[in-house]
């Protein structure tokens, strides 16, 4: 298969079993994280929902994609998943369905993510939360570290939109 140019050659599971062509978010700043609703990070939903609410109306769209592959941290039903994030933290940016980020059934956007915004030793995502920074044309921009507070990302999100 030949190298993708952007994001936008992608579809990821939505949490009722669809896809959702990430052609429909062209032209918008997108925030890709891996999520889990069992981790010490998951509290960084709520940073991720501060800046939604600061940043949507001018282009910034934030996608979890949950991810069952760090010490089973996402062990639920998508619609668990869906439960967990709306009761917890009213989160009003879409999560997808569950994806694996690394090994053999690694996601095809996240082979794509990596290759092009590789990690410190090696491309794997090292745990929940990674972070990757997308331009308005679909290019990988940045990646940010499980430990980055979704609020250290202001700057970086300003710059794009």
């Amino acid at each position: 298969m030949s190298q993708a140019n952007s994001i936008y050659e992608y579809s990821v599971p939505t949490s009722s079993g669809d896809q959702q062509s990430l052609k429909d978010y062209e032209g918008k700043v997108i925030l890709i994280v891996n999520t889990a609703s069992k981790c010490g990070f998951t509290p960084q939903y709520e940073g991720l929902q501060k800046l939604h609410d600061r940043y949507a109306e001018q282009g910034l769209e934030i996608i979890a994609l949950p991810c069952n592959q760090f010490r089973g941290q996402e062990p639920g039903t998508n619609a668990e998943v869906q439960e967990f994030c709306q009761m917890n933290f009213g989160l009003s940016f879409p999560v997808m369905g569950k994806v694996e980020v690394n090994g053999e059934g690694r996601h095809p956007l996240y082979s794509y993510l990596t290759k092009q915004a590789g990690g410190l030793f090696n491309d794997n995502i090292k745990w929940n939360f990674t972070k990757f920074l997308v331009d308005r044309s679909g290019q990988v921009v940045n990646r940010f570290a499980t430990i980055t507070k979704p609020a250290n990302l202001a700057k970086s999100i300003e710059k794009l939109l």
